[in-house]
């Protein structure tokens, strides 16, 4: 099996805007399902912005999941590679963190250290305006297949994944974790 180098998993989006909070769901549900090896970092990324550009760049291989605006109809999924994700970004708008993602990516290739492989697993939202809303259903049902396809974008990139025997321990503070959020 081939190398994939540093890989970064990133969930971003705000849990407090509804389907905005679908990256950061994707990645929860990740790391529940999956037990990744040592050189995969899975982060939830929030609406850190440019705060992010150093685990980008730190990163050979990068997966991101997000809510994206691309004027499809909702709870449409899209996947995006490569050379594509930057005119992706800029074709409309990336939910209420577009210019913190599209500076990142832009800030890790003006260092020179862009990955090598970039993937956007992304869904038109649903419904933004619910503040302090969850997932809309639509959106939730997007969950395991995002998870899926990221499991397979990672297996082509030569990482080794093994599927937890029991629920993996939580990527968030146990209080925004989506079932006690819920509540």
């Amino acid at each position: 099996m081939k190398d994939p180098g540093r890989v970064l998993v990133l969930g971003v989006g705000n849990l407090l805007w509804a389907d905005e909070g679908f990256g950061v769901r994707c990645v929860e549900e990740f790391a529940r399902q999956w037990d990744v090896p040592s050189g995969v970092e899975l982060m939830d990324g929030g609406t850190q912005g440019l705060y992010l550009v150093q685990h980008i760049a730190d990163a050979d291989r990068v997966l991101v999941f997000d809510a994206v605006d691309f004027g499809a109809p909702a709870a449409t999924m899209v996947v995006v590679r490569g050379a594509e994700v930057p005119s992706f970004i800029a074709r409309g708008k990336m939910s209420l963190h577009q210019a913190g993602v599209a500076d990142v990516l832009a800030c890790a290739e003006l260092l020179g250290r862009k990955p090598a492989a970039l993937t956007v697993i992304g869904a038109q939202p649903v419904e933004l305006e619910d503040y302090g809303g969850s997932l809309t259903p639509p959106m939730r049902a997007l969950v395991p297949q995002a998870v899926a396809l990221a499991a397979e974008e990672l297996r082509e990139w030569g990482v080794a994944l093994a599927p937890r025997a029991v629920d993996g321990p939580g990527l968030l503070v146990p209080a925004l974790a989506i079932d006690a959020s819920e509540q």
